[in-house]
């Protein structure tokens, strides 16, 4: 008798995990995407000087990008913006400021299905936008006048980006190891590593970047945890930087002086 009760509650432990595991194998993109789509006739308003251009990336995808124009008198370069995982440039188009302010260009696209972007959600096409953008500012600026910055989800494409193409700098705000390492850092019983359909390999890809590196990260972050992050120390080359955030989280890492000053001082140089 005791051993079927033993037997049952196996089964039934078994059953939970897999259904659980099969749930979050069809549910990852929805966990990792949330995109907020805008009518093609939309009119974007910011209260920075602006305008908003269409990237043809194949037949099907067209990206959304809206460049926004430095308020200072010289114009030092400009910054490619990667935004995260929610709704589109509306959502971060507040962020500008600290950039345009310090004589920069910021030059941030919407990803496929978000805002007015066309096409499917890809890692490749997710890739294939950080590379088109970088394309159409080098055909501008020299390297040496671009910023690559990454956001969140957009640190992974960012990281992408600066191991194939020269920079100023590569700046980081709330960066992940990796996608399936950040899974692990939820629910760490299952085998991510062969289930994420997203792989986005920061750990990888910064291993091959040359350009100076800065990283911010919040120690109350929740949705990437401060330990995800900190596992990319090792990776850092000597004069790249991680700095910590004494009680940042995910959303308001802008509102620290710490992280005012340093972006400031970065932009300045």
């Amino acid at each position: 008798m005791q051993k079927k009760k033993i037997f049952r509650w196996i089964k039934i432990t078994v059953l939970l995990y897999c259904s659980i595991g099969i749930a979050l194998y069809y549910l990852q993109e929805y966990f990792l995407f949330h995109p907020t789509t805008l009518v093609p006739d939309y009119t974007f308003s910011f209260s920075t000087p602006f305008e908003e251009i269409n990237m043809p990336i194949n037949a099907t995808t067209n990206i959304s990008v809206v460049k926004f124009f430095s308020t200072d008198t010289i114009t030092k370069g400009v910054v490619l913006y990667f935004h995260g995982n929610k709704q589109n440039i509306n959502r971060y188009a507040k962020f500008v400021n600290s950039f345009t302010k310090n004589g920069y260009e910021v030059w941030m696209p919407d990803y496929p299905s978000f805002g007015k972007s066309t096409g499917k959600i890809t890692e490749n096409n997710l890739y294939k936008v950080g590379e088109q953008v970088y394309k159409m500012a080098n055909a501008k600026f020299k390297s040496d006048s671009i910023i690559i910055y990454g956001k969140s989800l957009g640190t992974g494409i960012a990281a992408y980006v600066a191991s194939f193409y020269p920079a100023k700098k590569l700046i980081l705000e709330t960066p992940y190891y990796s996608i399936p390492s950040l899974f692990s850092s939820w629910i760490p019983i299952y085998p991510h590593q062969r289930s994420s359909i997203y792989k986005l390999p920061t750990n990888d890809y910064l291993q091959k970047v040359t350009t100076p590196i800065t990283i911010f990260h919040g120690t109350n972050d929740w949705i990437i945890p401060y330990r995800n992050a900190a596992k990319l120390k090792p990776i850092l080359k000597k004069e790249d930087e991680f700095i910590t955030i004494e009680g940042g989280n995910h959303q308001n890492l802008f509102v620290y002086d710490l992280y005012q000053k340093k972006l400031d001082s970065l932009l300045k140089l």
